[in-house]
């Protein structure tokens, strides 16, 4: 248990000799990086990102590294897990932060991720190997990099790959890159999918996802409108688990300043009660850390539980959950 400066951790991410020891002090370094900058943007002030974090991302990029190593190093700490080392989370500065750090290093890195992303572009027939697999992580991490700079350039990029795509992996990569991002090429790609794998259950699934956990601000519009789309069923686990989980880890959205995220959840737990109560106890949980936000979320996520808790004919698996959220 050792306190490394931020210099200390971007030189061993850059150069240590042991691949986990650069992995684990990349992600001790971005996510330091992103609770300090949560932490100014909450109080007004502006981030700081320093010039070593995106030159030791560039060694990793750059070097004789193995592909999946690469894109396991490159890989931003997730908001749900950097959010339980704050005491009071700001989610609204905590997805900012990490956002602005992603924008950081693609700027930073712009170029390199293009020699990349180009590099390791497909030139056979898809195969299913270890080898390929991690070719295909690693040039979708650079297109989803590059897409941060919301360039047209690279939204077409990504189209491209969509349509061209012969296997899952690119196709559902791109389209996760596009249902992030800005503009009509989300709402086109999501579209052209369904229509192609709307007859393919897991597929739809992965679909429904996608969509409630993209960052866009028309997400909980979109989610909403969504339970009355054709593909979804509440009384199908998996799609209230693609659908209204996803949204649910949605840490953004689920936990959105004015509460609504907080009141819609209970209102579809409590409609998927009489039906499922195993699969509506699950959902419930996506309560679980009300606690760790500020009083105004609290208050909300607390009448939301609330609500449910004085429900008459509430199942006990549901009780047992809210209870337990609220004791």
């Amino acid at each position: 248990d050792v306190t490394y400066s931020e210099a200390e951790l971007a030189h061993q991410l850059a150069h240590d000799s042991d691949p986990f020891n650069r992995w684990e002090a990349g992600q001790r370094l971005f996510g330091d990086l992103i609770l300090k900058n949560a932490a100014r943007l909450s109080r007004g002030d502006r981030a700081e990102w320093p010039d070593s974090a995106v030159d030791a991302a560039r060694k990793v990029l750059q070097g004789p590294n193995d592909p999946a190593f690469i894109a396991e190093a490159l890989t931003l700490p997730g908001e749900a897990t950097l959010a339980e080392q704050m005491d009071v989370v700001d989610p609204d500065a905590l997805h900012a932060a990490r956002n602005e750090l992603a924008r950081t290093l693609a700027r930073g890195l712009e170029s390199a991720f293009v020699q990349v992303y180009e590099r390791l572009a497909p030139t056979g027939i898809y195969r299913f190997d270890t080898d390929e697999a991690a070719r295909r992580r690693l040039r979708n991490l650079c297109l989803n990099y590059l897409n941060e700079l919301d360039s047209p350039a690279y939204r077409e990029l990504a189209m491209r790959q969509f349509e061209a795509a012969d296997n899952m992996t690119d196709q559902f990569a791109a389209l996760a890159t596009l249902a992030n991002a800005p503009g009509e090429a989300g709402d086109r790609a999501l579209a052209a999918f369904y229509t192609r794998w709307k007859d393919e259950a897991l597929v739809v699934d992965k679909w429904l996802a996608v969509q409630a956990g993209s960052r866009r601000d028309d997400t909980p519009g979109r989610v909403e409108a969504l339970l009355a789309h054709p593909a979804f069923d509440l009384k199908n686990p998996n799609k209230v688990y693609a659908l209204l989980r996803s949204f649910g880890a949605n840490h953004r959205h689920f936990h959105a300043a004015d509460g609504s995220s907080y009141c819609f959840l209970a209102t579809q737990i409590a409609a998927l009660d009489p039906i499922n109560p195993q699969v509506a106890a699950r959902l419930a949980r996506c309560f679980d850390r009300w606690r760790k936000f500020d009083a105004q979320r609290q208050d909300y996520a607390c009448s939301a539980l609330e609500s449910l808790h004085a429900r008459p004919g509430l199942s006990r698996d549901v009780f047992e959950v809210v209870d337990k959220a609220l004791g």
